[in-house]
């Protein structure tokens, strides 16, 4: 399997992909979004029995939005269904904490800050590594590495790495005030996503979603209205230069000092 094939399916997508009508697919994402936030806030704390006719009352939506909900909550391990005890909520030791909503909720809940070292820890104790990685499977060691990319994914990943090191030069340095400043998260999004598909290892790949969800809270929430940091700016050129030139060391020492300057100290 190559990088490009192990890219994970969330429960949410799934759910979308089974409804054709669009107002559906609104009160479905809203209704999930509501549910979710209650069970991670405790509005329904762990044990609270409900059924599908209850939870259609205390949100408003339909019994086939609401059966579909249930259904990816249950995929997340955050609601239990059975024929005799109904709908259950379950207690956070069962949740999916890698999936993309309930990092999300997670981040949005009373123990932010919780989520928020939980995954700076993640990937600390992941990026690096894939950067060496990535950086390995370019190179003349390209065996060393946990898997061989073929040659058109190298060079394809080569190339969407090049192309959002480039993004977020520009989006750093641009002097337009009326700027997307989402801009410069959709290109670091991308690079990190390039980082982890170079690694040619299918389970650092699956977690794509989960960097995805700590970049974006950073740049929304910790960093919102602030410019880019030159020298974030400047660490991901360097992770960039590293990889292409088969240079492990500095690509992992980079991606490091990336991570570690998310921590609250260093703002």
């Amino acid at each position: 399997m190559t990088a490009r094939d192990s890219t994970p399916v969330t429960a949410r997508a799934i759910a979308r992909t089974t409804s054709r009508d669009t107002t559906s697919t609104t009160a479905f994402e809203r209704t999930l979004d509501q549910l979710g936030r209650e069970i991670v806030s405790g509005v329904l704390p762990a044990g609270h029995a409900d059924t599908i006719d209850g939870l259609v009352e205390r949100t408003g939506a339909s019994r086939s939005v609401v059966r579909e909900v249930t259904r990816v909550l249950g995929a997340v391990g955050m609601l239990s269904a059975g024929r005799r005890v109904g709908l259950r909520i379950l207690p956070r030791e069962q949740w999916d904490t890698l999936d993309a909503d309930v990092i999300r909720w997670r981040l949005d809940g009373p123990d932010s800050h919780v989520q928020t070292a939980e995954l700076r820890a993640l990937r600390l104790a992941l990026e690096p590594a894939a950067a060496h990685a990535a950086a390995l499977s370019v190179g003349e060691s390209a065996g060393e590495s946990a898997g061989e990319l073929a040659e058109e994914d190298r060079a394809d990943g080569l190339a969407a790495l090049a192309a959002a090191a480039r993004a977020m030069q520009v989006a750093a340095e641009s002097p337009d005030p009326a700027a997307d400043p989402t801009d410069f998260l959709q290109a670091d999004r991308a690079l990190h996503s390039a980082v982890l598909a170079l690694s040619a290892n299918s389970m650092f790949t699956r977690l794509r979603t989960v960097i995805d969800e700590g970049l974006r809270d950073r740049a929304l929430r910790e960093r919102a209205g602030l410019a880019p940091d030159p020298v974030d700016l400047a660490l991901h050129l360097e992770v960039a230069r590293a990889i292409t030139a088969g240079d492990g060391p500095a690509a992992a020492a980079a991606m490091r000092e990336i991570v570690e300057r998310t921590s609250p100290s260093q703002g």
